[in-house]
């Protein structure tokens, strides 16, 4: 029973002050379960990250239906996806008419603009452990293809990011295995 507080807690902070969506509440949710509660280890993560970018819908859902599932079961899974839903749901149904009233707000827009710096450094610090991961993990040279080969496929050739996530897990698979 205690488990399944757990993960509604770990799953209802991101949910809360995840403001911005997945990518906010991805570092949130990498701290509640690989260093609060140690569900998993940063590479399972990254993982976990991965195959949740390359199925289509919500990340944080994805994620806490995984992981929810990986710790609890099915019960875990619905105790996850509910907590990550949650505070959304709650807001849009008690704030919706004050999101209409100052949607286009001055103030509004200014706080949003404060917000995104801290929102890439989260990011920016998730991606330093990915890479530190991958470097530990499979070397130096096959981190810098991962990571060059990526970047070439997002980026010159825009391919979508779901095929280079399943391109760089075949790769890992077959390569690094």
């Amino acid at each position: 029973m205690i488990e399944y507080w757990h993960l509604f807690i770990a799953f209802l902070i991101p949910g809360i002050v995840g403001y911005g969506g997945g990518p906010a509440s991805i570092p949130l949710i990498e701290y509640e379960v690989v260093q609060r509660f140690e569900w998993m280890t940063t590479q399972e993560f990254g993982e976990v990250l991965a195959l949740g970018n390359a199925l289509p819908g919500p990340i944080a859902t994805k994620m806490a239906g995984y992981i929810g599932y990986e710790v609890g079961g099915v019960i875990g899974a619905t105790v996850a996806i509910s907590a990550t839903v949650i505070p959304s749901l709650i807001a849009m149904i008690v704030l919706l008419k004050l999101l209409l009233k100052f949607k286009n707000s001055p103030k509004v827009k200014r706080m949003t603009a404060l917000i995104r710096p801290a929102i890439a450094i989260l990011l920016a610090v998730l991606a330093y452990q990915f890479f530190a991961t991958s470097y530990e993990g499979a070397g130096l040279v096959q981190t810098m293809i991962l990571v060059t080969l990526s970047f070439l496929a997002l980026e010159k050739w825009n391919i979508h990011p779901a095929y280079v996530i399943i391109g760089a897990l075949t790769y890992g698979a077959v390569i690094l295995s």
